[in-house]
């Protein structure tokens, strides 16, 4: 199993302006993903994995979505996704892009693809109650 690279030293600063600077698009699915809301799963934003920040990240099943605006589209912008999703699947995490659009105006058919798209044996699921001794 690959193990996942931390994100690089000199990111740091970087992703913290990224943060704080989200785009509205960025912003929007934060909200649908922050706080456990997505089958309990913690995802953490602009976070660094080798030599590259990801819009979101979701550890526990190996996650990346990205969010993409119009600059995406231009072929050398297309060149240099393709590295990085290579890149990125080849440390065994699943990616999945976004268009900004899509975020903006259909945040929920987004949410709705996002959930077709996990595990279906996400360990995530909440555990059935033990059994108390004596109590059947």
């Amino acid at each position: 199993m690959t193990r996942i690279k931390q994100g690089e030293k000199r990111n740091r600063d970087i992703k913290r302006k990224l943060r704080s600077e989200m785009t509205p698009a960025e912003n929007k699915l934060w909200l649908h993903l922050r706080a456990r809301q997505l089958e309990k799963l913690k995802f953490r934003r602009q976070h660094g994995i080798g030599p590259y920040i990801v819009d979101f990240y979701c550890p526990a099943i190996k996650l990346v979505i990205e969010v993409d605006g119009d600059v995406h589209a231009g072929e050398a912008q297309i060149a240099k996704d393709c590295k990085r999703d290579n890149y990125l699947k080849s440390l065994g995490l699943q990616v999945i892009r976004y268009r900004n659009d899509d975020v903006l105006n259909n945040v929920e058919g987004v949410m709705e693809d996002l959930f077709g798209r996990l595990p279906s044996n996400s360990s995530t699921l909440p555990h059935p109650p033990l059994q108390r001794e004596g109590v059947k």
